[in-house]
């Protein structure tokens, strides 16, 4: 693949995400991504079949650092350190680059994501990422609290509505109220 057709597909997958966003996945149109483009219908489908297809592109890569991080936690002690850089590498991933831009649009469009293939990845994978965190602690509590400290760090995106506030200032608040969560799995060990 050239160059510009990798660019033209980054663009594309860029415009979609903030129209997505802006408007809703439902109320978007390939023809109005298009249009935001510059392109014909016809060079978008070069690229992309469908609105899915779209998702999916810009879904894989976040599926890709999770499943790195699911491999890397296996191999880990099931300890509270591990718990605590588990949590920590995933809010990493979360808010680098242009991962906040995809977790606004998670956030905005979840009842279309529950339908689609992409959206289906997403809630598996962060089960996987759940169990990892409670690991050597099966009961139902921690089951919840290791849930609830993934669900910490995403909805620091909409729960946290403070003026001016930076990613930075987030991620850390995210990150205190998650390790309150993390440090009663397991004990605390």
């Amino acid at each position: 693949m050239s160059k510009s057709t990798g660019g033209t597909r980054q663009r594309i997958q860029a415009v979609a995400l903030e129209l997505f966003t802006e408007q809703g996945y439902e109320k978007t149109s390939l023809r109005e991504i298009a249009e935001r483009l510059g392109v014909t219908k016809a060079a978008l489908y070069y690229h992309f079949k469908s609105k899915d297809e779209i998702v999916s592109s810009f879904v894989d890569d976040r599926l890709r650092r999770m499943d790195e991080l699911i491999a890397w936690a296996a191999e880990q002690p099931p300890t509270l350190a591990t718990r605590r850089a588990l949590i920590g590498r995933y809010a990493d991933a979360m808010f680098a680059g242009e991962l906040p831009t995809v977790m606004r649009f998670f956030e905005q469009n979840q009842t279309v994501l529950k339908s689609l293939v992409a959206g289906q990845q997403m809630r598996d994978r962060m089960m996987q990422l759940a169990r990892e965190l409670c690991r050597g602690d099966d009961s139902p509590v921690a089951q919840l609290r290791a849930s609830l400290t993934l669900f910490a760090v995403h909805s620091s995106w909409f729960a946290v509505r403070a003026p001016g506030i930076t990613d930075a200032e987030r991620q850390k608040i995210a990150l205190e109220v998650a390790d309150e969560l993390l440090a009663k799995i397991g004990d605390g060990r």
